[in-house]
């Protein structure tokens, strides 16, 4: 933070990096100090640090569920080359047309929650649901795994079939309580639409320059979608895959882009 600051006396430089950002909540009306943007840092780094682990593990799994489905990686296909075609690489302004990738992965997402018990909430009222006593001070675990396969509100619970999101169309940050990937109310992920951009951005890179298979002699049907418990929910066997380029090969080539 001590060079940030020196070289912004020096140089008057404006541009908003990550810490120039905090910086400027220093003063603010008086009522900021150092350590409050010490504490903002520390939370908006605990705040990167998990949004890594979480969009790697929503990634493997919507790739496996995507091999395991070879008429849901048809259908990807399809819709990409028709939005995109063969020419260029996907970009962030093609995520609103990209329908059905969408779907697929809201579809992995109501199946496979990173955080399948969220994180811990506490109770700060005494409360009662469904006719059981919450007291106050309690802490409570949400079972999202459980409430996205509830036959009582989803059809099919346990097909992964992304077209449920085309014939209607369900919020999954935090304002439909049957799909809560990131939680809802005051506590939820606040990194929910940076998460789901990360996701459709890695998938949609992979599928359109690639069209993927299990490796030889494993048919799809065969792909181990066990589950390793924890508090975020790995593949208890990692997706092994085989990558066959689909697009011309100059668009394989390191791009250079201005950050």
């Amino acid at each position: 933070m001590e060079e940030h600051t020196e070289a912004r006396k020096k140089s008057g430089d404006t541009k908003q990096h990550f810490v120039d950002a905090l910086l400027t909540l220093k003063g603010n009306g008086g009522h900021r100090t150092i350590d409050h943007v010490i504490e903002a840092f520390e939370t908006l780094q605990d705040m990167i640090t998990a949004g890594m682990d979480t969009t790697a593990i929503s990634s493997e799994w919507a790739m496996a569920e995507i091999i395991k489905h070879p008429r849901v990686q048809q259908k990807l296909h399809e819709e990409m080359d028709r939005v995109i075609g063969f020419e260029r690489v996907m970009i962030e302004s093609d995520f609103s047309s990209l329908h059905y990738l969408q779907c697929v992965v809201k579809e992995s997402l109501r199946l496979h929650p990173p955080t399948p018990l969220m994180l811990p909430h506490r109770s700060n009222a005494n409360v009662k649901i469904s006719g059981y006593d919450v007291p106050k001070g309690s802490n409570v675990h949400v079972n999202v795994w459980a409430v996205a396969r509830d036959p009582a509100v989803w059809k099919d619970p346990l097909e992964f079939r992304p077209e449920r999101f085309m014939e209607e169309d369900v919020d999954m940050k935090g304002h439909d309580f049957r799909l809560l990937p990131f939680g809802a109310g005051r506590r939820v992920c606040p990194g929910a639409q940076l998460g789901i951009n990360l996701v459709t951005s890695m998938l949609g890179h992979l599928l359109h320059h690639f069209q993927w298979s299990p490796p030889e002699g494993v048919k799809p049907e065969e792909i181990d979608m066990s589950e390793n418990p924890g508090l975020v929910t790995y593949m208890r066997t990692p997706v092994m895959a085989t990558a066959t380029p689909r697009l011309p090969s100059h668009l394989y080539k390191r791009v250079a882009a201005e950050m």
